[in-house]
């Protein structure tokens, strides 16, 4: 069997000292789990933490971004092949359901390490990632409302940057904790509820259509 290269061999490490640190962080919360703990489900010394990541926060970070993305490949939200779908998809609804679906399983996917970091946020490193994941989720939904936007049946009463709010609020974590873990909702009627309170707002004529013939 060939051995892997130098190369291969750091993602391979890196990937496991993200996976161990994710579940960590996530049964132990990020201030509890310390650098020691992470090398040692890792299976690396410590002094690798350091080479590969630089700190404990940024080891938070990386475990926040996998998540999102829900693999190891260093290819942005934006540049997935869900997002060019939705980008080459003339109907607008469809778009749109598009847009609610994959943010949905984002959020299942990221909630335990985001809840971990909500957590620690009183440390200040820790709150300015907060405060960086919360701008890069918002800057991925003005740009998939900008993609929105231009589709046929779009509403003439609200701009993109208003349509990006809809979606930052009603495509997010929160309002999965709210429903979902609090008030026991099923992700089903999660996903009905936060598509009908978009596609009222973003495209209202569709909308009212489809609410009409569902009355019979």
């Amino acid at each position: 069997m060939p051995r892997a290269r130098k190369g291969e061999r750091g993602f391979d490490t890196r990937a496991r000292i993200v996976g161990a640190a994710s579940t960590l962080f996530c049964e132990r919360g990020y201030l509890d789990t310390t650098m020691a703990a992470i090398a040692a489900g890792a299976g690396v010394v410590v002094q690798t933490l350091y080479l590969s990541f630089g700190s404990k926060v940024a080891i938070l970070e990386a475990a926040h971004d996998t998540a999102v993305v829900g693999d190891d490949e260093p290819i942005p939200v934006l540049e997935r092949p869900w997002v060019t779908e939705v980008h080459s998809e003339r109907d607008g609804p469809h778009a749109l359901e598009m847009v609610m679906s994959n943010a949905r399983r984002i959020n299942v996917r990221v909630a335990p390490i985001y809840g971990a970091i909500q957590a620690a946020a009183a440390d200040p490193e820790v709150a300015a990632l907060l405060d960086r994941i919360r701008a890069q989720r918002l800057s991925t939904m003005r740009a998939l409302a900008a993609d929105l936007a231009v589709k046929p049946g779009f509403t003439t009463t609200e701009s993109a940057e208003s349509a990006a709010d809809v979606l930052y609020a009603v495509a997010s974590i929160e309002f999965l904790g709210l429903l979902v873990s609090q008030r026991h909702w099923s992700l089903d009627k999660l996903d009905e509820w936060a598509y009908e309170i978009a596609a009222s707002r973003l495209f209202p004529r569709t909308a009212a259509t489809a609410t009409l013939g569902s009355r019979g």
